[in-house]
């Protein structure tokens, strides 16, 4: 049963800071245009980071057209709690299946993603439209310093404490069992989680698998070999995010939770780079769902809390862990950061399903939607029918 411990949280922003948003936003003062202004559209023209023109246009939507209150509506009607463990209060959201076969299914996000990354998604995943798809009861929580979640007041909260902290939450929910899904920092967590709880993971779904150091490529295919060296292009060469937040966080923190401007720059940067686009992230995402998770951001004002997971977490992961639970791995195209399969069975000891589907990038619960939901149910399907 369900701990006293979790309570019911409603969000609700208030109108003056709906206005003081759109005020800043009036008075914004931008740089000039990039100076490869004119480049055709494509990867090219994004060189120098978001274009000044689209950066505009979606500054203007954001100002004038987009609707906040119609993204708290929908984080209602699915369920909004809150927890504290350890001392930090965590939110999350929770649908429950009516299924009485389902599972219980704990969802992680990554930065610059939010709980936002899954609100189109646990619906179909609790109460999946064909009844032979397996059920599940959806948990997604916030990361500490993400969203409504509280920000850490000390250091210490990193991969290994957040995922002992999933498995407290949802066994305070019931779920002594369960299954965990992740990408970016939640692929993280999601491996801590498998390979730290054996007793409590049934298995993991995870879109990124991370082999231990030290492997050669001696053996590996020629699109393998891509991907290594794609990779290792991204971490030396497309990183700086990363290592700004990593090194420094509080400096980046103060222009992420003071300019909303600079804070929708910065996250709508890795939604251009890191999707499966020829040019504008919205080619595939919808502006309304990245600005969704943008105002999460703003209104939290969790920029500079967000960006200390890098600072805790960057490069952590124990080089020895191993996870032996069934997994389940997918490997997105444009993705970026993709593992060799037999890199991956170093860490992994019983992966059961692994897909390389031909679209989908970094956020592919927003790109390619309806293939996501399918995906993670077949691979979880396989991940419990060996567990």
């Amino acid at each position: 049963m369900p701990s006293d411990d979790v309570q019911t949280f409603a969000t609700r922003a208030t109108d003056a800071e709906l206005d003081e948003l759109r005020a800043r936003l009036a008075a914004a003062r931008l740089p000039e245009a990039e100076t490869v202004l004119g480049a055709a559209p494509g990867a090219r023209r994004w060189d120098q980071g978001v274009p000044l023109a689209d950066l505009v246009e979606i500054v203007n939507y954001w100002r004038t057209g987009y609707d906040w209150r119609a993204f708290e509506e929908r984080l209602h009607a699915i369920g909004q709690f809150r927890t504290t463990i350890d001392g930090l209060g965590i939110h999350f959201l929770h649908r429950r299946s009516a299924r009485t076969d389902a599972t219980p299914l704990i969802l992680t996000h990554g930065w610059p993603g939010s709980v936002a990354e899954f609100v189109d998604v646990m619906d179909e995943l609790a109460d999946p439209q064909d009844a032979d798809a397996p059920a599940f009861h959806v948990v997604a929580p916030s990361l500490p310093g993400f969203g409504y979640s509280d920000k850490p007041a000390g250091t210490g909260w990193g991969t290994e404490k957040i995922a002992a902290a999933w498995v407290e939450l949802m066994g305070r929910l019931g779920y002594r069992r369960f299954v965990a899904h992740g990408g970016d920092w939640g692929g993280v967590v999601t491996t801590v989680l498998g390979g730290r709880f054996p007793e409590h993971v049934l298995g993991i779904h995870t879109v990124l698998a991370q082999a231990p150091p030290g492997l050669t490529t001696d053996g590996l295919t020629a699109v393998e070999r891509a991907w290594t060296e794609e990779t290792r292009d991204f971490w030396h060469q497309r990183s700086a995010y990363a290592k700004q937040q990593a090194t420094r966080p509080q400096t980046i923190g103060y222009s992420l939770v003071d300019s909303p401007v600079g804070l929708l720059a910065w996250i709508v940067d890795k939604f251009a780079e890191w999707s499966d686009t020829q040019d504008s992230p919205f080619e595939t995402i919808s502006r309304d769902r990245v600005l969704d998770d943008v105002t999460l951001y703003w209104l939290t004002r969790t920029g500079a809390s967000a960006a200390r997971i890098y600072y805790e977490s960057h490069q952590s992961l124990d080089p020895e862990l191993r996870v032996d639970v069934p997994t389940a791995v997918t490997a997105y195209p444009r993705d970026i950061e993709k593992c060799p399969r037999p890199w991956a069975e170093k860490r992994y000891r019983q992966i059961v399903r692994w897909r390389t589907p031909e679209a989908g990038g970094h956020f592919p619960s927003l790109e390619v939607p309806e293939y996501f939901v399918n995906d993670l149910q077949e691979g979880l399907a396989a991940v419990l029918s060996r567990s």
